[in-house]
């Protein structure tokens, strides 16, 4: 990766991510990292000219966009099957190996920052702080550490999950990830489509118990994100505080709404149901993949409950974010289905940016191209407001004003 002191991108049309509209043949100036400025070109380029700018990228005929933000990631993602089987088996040392090379694929398909929601063994705090060095290549991570799940629960035994029963360990649980230094907490508070002697309406905790997680997350001031499947379930978890669902496959017009009364952000997750190719490729087993095709109608259903009653929805795969997939990856064919699923693509670019920064904490860097902001950017050769297969288009990706990625634009 090469970083350049002072440049310009130029020639494009910046898609800032505020919501407001795209500026034509503009420019965006980038200084240590950070954003600034942008404008038209002749502006922001004739300035940096006059006081020296290092370099200049001419992207013409480009769509410049903040950088994707997935927020349910897993790199160290091992299910029933061969791949689980191989991941079981690896050396810490060959995990850490294994999930720098899937950053650093993430990254360069656009994806500069991640969100992840349950990583084996602390890996995961070990590859950030490699990454923040500049020790390794990748975007940048806010993580849950191990999710927390009740004995047997939904993803347990595999290194990614904090076996607790009853509110002292699930409180004790929290504090332990918090003290590794997660930056949310996630708890499993259903079954699920990966868990064999589970439903994906089988509760899992016992209302003090996620109580407990919940007070205790809060007031270390960390957010709390379940993964959860069945409305009645949701409901409850809500009315206690809950932040955020993962998935949410069953759910109701009353419960949306009370999601959407209470600000609880949805990750709809929705390739997981409808991806039979992938299943196949990791010799994941039938009963799996019948649970979990099976269920894709009514997940779409829920997820368009979701957007009817005006939740507030995040972009995240579940699938590992790089994973070619459909022809793109499985973070774009996401995107796609939240568009084709009745979200604006407008409302998509947000979902992908924004909206996970705000509930990051971290919207005073990150999901809009301001200046002030870091350089975290990808370019287009199509334009995602117009066109919902624009994404698979990305052909350079910078972060924090590094380029990571270029597919042949002129320097």
């Amino acid at each position: 990766m090469k970083q350049a002191r002072d440049l310009v991108l130029t020639g494009a049309t910046v898609i800032d991510g505020t919501g407001g509209p795209p500026v034509d043949d503009a420019a965006i100036r980038i200084t240590d990292g950070r954003i600034a400025g942008v404008g038209t070109a002749g502006g922001v380029l004739a300035d940096a000219r006059r006081e020296g700018v290092d370099e200049v990228i001419e992207l013409a005929g480009a769509f410049v966009t903040p950088g994707l933000i997935n927020t349910h990631t897993h790199l160290s993602l091992g299910l029933p099957g061969a791949l689980g089987a191989a991941l079981d088996r690896m050396t810490p040392h060959e995990l850490v190996l294994y999930m720098a090379d899937g950053a650093r694929r993430t990254l360069e398909a656009g994806v500069t920052t991640v969100r992840c929601v349950a990583e084996r063994d602390g890996a995961d705090f070990a590859l950030r702080r490699a990454i923040e060095a500049g020790q390794a290549i990748g975007p940048r991570i806010f993580t849950a550490g191990r999710a927390l799940v009740c004995t047997g629960g939904h993803g347990h035994g595999h290194g990614d999950t904090r076996e607790c029963d009853g509110p002292a360990e699930f409180r004790k649980g929290a504090r332990r990830e918090i003290s590794l230094g997660a930056d949310l907490i996630k708890v499993m508070i259903s079954g699920g489509i990966a868990g064999e002697h589970e439903g994906m309406d089988t509760p899992q905790l016992q209302p003090d118990e996620l109580e407990a997680v919940i007070t205790t997350a809060h007031d270390w001031g960390r957010k709390v994100t379940a993964h959860a499947g069945p409305a009645g379930i949701i409901d409850k978890a809500v009315r206690l505080g809950l932040d955020c669902v993962e998935h949410g496959y069953h759910l109701t017009g009353d419960v949306a709404r009370l999601m959407a009364e209470r600000g609880v952000t949805l990750v709809p997750t929705l390739v997981v149901t409808r991806c039979g190719e992938f299943f196949d490729q990791l010799d994941v087993p039938c009963w799996m993949q019948q649970r979990s095709l099976a269920a894709g109608s009514r997940h779409l259903e829920s997820y368009q409950m979701a957007l009817e009653a005006g939740v507030e929805v995040m972009l995240g795969s579940d699938m590992p974010p790089f994973w070619e997939f459909e022809g793109t990856t499985a973070t774009v064919r996401e995107l796609e289905w939240m568009i084709e699923g009745g979200l604006a693509p407008a409302a998509a670019l947000q979902a992908a940016t924004i909206v996970p920064a705000r509930w990051l904490g971290a919207d005073a860097d990150l999901g809009t191209l301001e200046v002030g902001k870091r350089a975290d950017l990808v370019a287009l050769a199509a334009d995602p407001l117009a066109d919902r297969t624009a994404w698979r288009t990305i052909g350079l990706v910078m972060k924090a004003g590094e380029v990571v990625r270029n597919d042949g634009w002129a320097r």
